[in-house]
């Protein structure tokens, strides 16, 4: 794990350029340090989704340095990209569910990639589905299931192994308000767990239920970061009280995957 005050990513001057054209990003440079929650705003077409590309490793910028978990990123061999990005959770606004997996199955999946034995993995997920308020759903397929109740098992996927950080893509875009809300909490309970959490967003209602959270904002590929807090963020004064934690079920290699957060099954 991190250090308290260690940064868990850090941009210096990057640049992102797609083909011939001008740059999509343009001299972003940001540390984010661990534990905290960060909101990822700007109008459409500011560069959201190409920034987030580059924090859940989909993309390699033009230019500049990333450096994530004490690593350089950009220059990172191939093969350590997915021990890597294993660190990360990703949630898309689309959810991306695998359409022929039930709600279990889908959840399940990041475990079975890493090679987690099957007998470890049923107590895990049914947690999860418990705290994401799914338990009823375990054997339902996507097609089946309502917006929020996808978006919900995207999230139960994207934090089932522990990530340090979680990213998430306009999760509350095609959801009503107050299913929002509730996505919004299950970020929040996470994000006391330790984990650092980036939610891109456009809806300023829902940046004002996070008072302790930083705003990155993009203004046509450029970071708008006028106290400085991005860079320098403000140190928590104290650690919240974390909730017991189930056992880490183990992959092939012996080494834990991380339990999921309990007692916030979702109101």
């Amino acid at each position: 794990m991190n250090a308290p005050d260690a940064e868990i990513v850090q941009f210096d001057n990057v640049g992102l350029r797609y083909g011939t054209g001008k740059e999509a990003l343009t001299d972003i440079s940001f540390t984010l340090y661990p534990g905290r929650f960060y909101f990822l705003t700007g109008a459409s077409g500011a560069g959201k989704t190409s920034l987030l590309k580059l924090l859940y490793l989909a993309q390699r910028p033009s230019r500049g340095l990333i450096r994530m978990f004490g690593t350089d990123a950009i220059t990172l061999p191939r093969e350590r990209l997915p021990g890597f990005r294993r660190r990360l959770g990703v949630v898309f606004q689309d959810f991306r569910l695998v359409q022929h997996l039930s709600a279990f199955d889908n959840v399940a999946l990041p475990l079975r990639v890493a090679g987690v034995a099957e007998r470890e993995i049923t107590k895990p997920v049914d947690e999860m589905l418990d705290w994401v308020g799914l338990a009823d759903r375990r054997h339902a397929r996507p097609a089946t299931l309502s917006g929020g109740e996808q978006q919900r098992v995207a999230i139960a996927r994207a934090v089932i192994a522990r990530p340090d950080m979680l990213v998430a893509d306009e999760p509350t875009g095609n959801v009503d308000p107050d299913m929002a809300l509730k996505l919004l909490r299950l970020f929040e309970s996470l994000n006391r767990l330790g984990t650092t959490v980036v939610v891109a967003t456009h809806d300023v209602h829902l940046i004002q239920k996070v008072p302790d959270s930083l705003i990155m904002r993009l203004d046509k590929g450029r970071l708008s970061d006028p106290t400085g807090a991005l860079r320098f963020p403000p140190r928590r004064t104290s650690t919240p009280t974390e909730p017991v934690l189930s056992a880490a079920p183990k992959d092939s290699r012996g080494e834990g995957q991380g339990g999921p957060p309990l007692g916030f099954a979702a109101k």
